[in-house]
């Protein structure tokens, strides 16, 4: 009551607080000076301890008033704002009132300590309206004021709603270490088997087996027949590996499959104390590790064929040359070194690498050649050693993979389709990939049934010719198949082809057909054999007939039968 000037008794009724409608009585009025600012009407109120003022009555004045976290500031009539981005809110005043209307503003920056919390079942109501939206993108539209219509509230998920827990369950994440543990070689191999691939090689491979040295990330790669083979390959790499960089290996991960799991494996990683760790089935990131290294291999692989312009038969040699490579010129994140250096603990040079399916000239050193006798073999690039420093290249004249070390490449000829041996595709191996059966077309009396089965034969001739790049030439085949060499035309047709030889000039064969020898000669063939040429296809030799006949397992002809070039031509 001190404090006041000019007061006076006053009987203003009663000020309600502490929830009682007359917690104090008014009973003084006065002002308050301040020297700078002066309090008017100020009401005293005995039963109230503490000293409050009206800040109604202060902006009533034109003056300001500021509160932070420590004080509250008053500030003079004629403060202005030197920058407007500063506001962030704006509330009007009403009936001595600053009421929010959070239906009415529009936010600016992070106000969602001003947004009400919404209730379970408005949250769950608007959920269901939008489709299942994820909640933190309906908070996302609140708080930019994305849209309109939405309620300016917080959405909260309780995690109760049913039908996203149904529809939008998906794979557990496996995620990555940051971090490798592993700091030996041969602690930890990862290994993974695919195939099998729709073509084979070479060798007659179907499936592959890959591991992965999980520390350095060096790969071996092991080219299989069948899966049965799995188990000795296993055993025998282990024990080399071992021996060879004087580690034992640890552990191994790998598919929960019959190659990795059975009784042969389980002895002998009980006999060598080797921990195996299985993925779960159909959980392929749980072998990351391998499975990445073939997708990668794979890949690399189609793109080295693609740019060789060779068949896919060389798919083997395409991704043992592509392993070899990716162990020398892959780089190893957390050690920053490539797996050939983190593996055998030292680094090499790289100017012996050369492009895969490249041609290349070698020294023909395994055959009697004469003094002026070519010495020189036209051939193929198709990988490195790994036993010893030599090539791998394929003898187009001897038709086999072989090792090297006489070899000279040839840089400045490019690869083109159809440049390679004309046998690359083999006839065999390819009509069973197709799933082709040969049709033979007898003496029938239902036209429509011999129609339907030389059209099969045609397609299937356009299906090899499409094969087929360039058109053999078949006086270069007369020469290969020269009658007059009897020893490969007696090797070729021993169960039918009895005696050759030339009558005045003109071939002759001694043939066993249904049982009766006959003779054979050009101008007698369609007769005495009942063959028809297809319309615009010549006919092949006689000894290329009955030799490749030979092969394909013909034991009897029939009374007719139809061939086509595209059918018994090498390719």
């Amino acid at each position: 009551m001190s404090y006041l000037t000019y007061s006076k008794e006053f009987n203003g009724g009663y000020v309600a607080f502490r929830g009682n409608p007359k917690g104090g009585k008014i009973t003084g009025r006065g002002i308050i000076k301040t020297g700078k600012l002066d309090f008017k009407n100020v009401v005293f109120v005995r039963e109230l301890k503490f000293n409050l003022f009206s800040v109604s009555q202060i902006c009533e004045k034109k003056n300001s008033v500021l509160f932070n976290d420590t004080e509250c500031i008053v500030l003079s009539p004629n403060f202005r704002l030197t920058n407007e981005s500063y506001v962030l809110l704006k509330v009007p005043r009403k009936n001595n009132m600053y009421s929010v209307d959070l239906k009415n503003i529009v936010p600016k920056g992070d106000l969602t300590c001003l947004f009400a919390k919404s209730t379970s079942d408005e949250s769950k109501l608007w959920h269901r309206r939008l489709g299942h939206l994820n909640f933190k993108t309906m908070n996302k539209l609140v708080k930019g004021n994305l849209v309109r219509g939405l309620p300016s509230k917080l959405f909260e998920n309780n995690q109760d709603c049913v039908a996203c827990k149904r529809g939008k369950q998906h794979r557990a994440f496996c995620k990555s270490k940051n971090k490798n543990s592993i700091s030996l070689p041969l602690h930890l191999f990862h290994m993974d088997l695919f195939g099998p691939t729709f073509v084979k090689s070479l060798m007659k491979k179907m499936y592959c087996l890959v591991v992965t040295d999980d520390y350095s990330r060096f790969t071996w790669i092991f080219f299989l027949a069948s899966k049965d083979e799995t188990s000795a390959i296993f055993k025998t790499f282990i024990t080399g590996i071992e021996n060879l960089v004087d580690h034992k290996v640890k552990v191994i991960r790998c598919d929960n499959k019959t190659e990795f799991k059975n009784r042969e494996m389980n002895q002998f990683c009980e006999m060598k104390g080797i921990m195996r760790q299985y993925s779960v089935a159909r959980t392929p990131q749980q072998n990351r590790v391998d499975e990445r290294r073939n997708r990668t291999l794979i890949g690399a692989t189609r793109t080295m064929l693609a740019d060789s312009k060779l068949p896919t038969t060389f798919w083997a040699e395409a991704v043992n040359t592509d392993c070899h490579v990716q162990n020398r010129v892959l780089v190893v994140k957390p050690h920053n070194k490539i797996p050939y250096e983190l593996f055998y603990g030292r680094t090499l040079a790289l100017r012996f690498m050369r492009q895969f399916g490249c041609p290349v000239t070698i020294l023909n050193t395994k055959d009697h050649l004469g003094k002026f006798d070519v010495n020189a073999d036209e051939e193929l690039f198709v990988g490195y050693s790994l036993n010893s420093k030599v090539f791998i290249v394929f003898n187009n004249r001897t038709r086999i993979v072989e090792e090297n070390l006489h070899i000279r490449f040839s840089k400045n000829i490019p690869n083109i389709t159809g440049n390679g041996p004309n046998w690359l595709f083999d006839i065999d191996a390819l009509t069973k990939s197709m799933n082709y059966k040969l049709v033979i077309a007898g003496n029938q009396s239902n036209d429509n049934t011999s129609t339907k089965a030389c059209d099969d034969a045609m397609m299937m001739e356009r299906r090899l010719m499409k094969i087929q790049d360039k058109k053999v030439n078949v006086k270069d085949q007369e020469k290969e198949y020269n009658v007059n060499n009897t020893n490969n035309v007696n090797a070729a047709g021993a169960n039918r082809v009895n005696d050759a030889k030339t009558v005045n000039g003109e071939a002759q064969l001694q043939v066993l057909v249904d049982g009766k020898k006959v003779i054979i000669t050009e101008s007698t063939k369609q007769r005495d054999l009942q063959l028809e040429d297809a319309e615009g296809v010549d006919c092949l030799p006689n000894a290329a007939i009955f030799k490749i006949l030979t092969l394909m397992g013909y034991e009897k002809l029939s009374e007719k039968l139809t061939l086509y070039k595209a059918f018994f031509s090498p390719q």
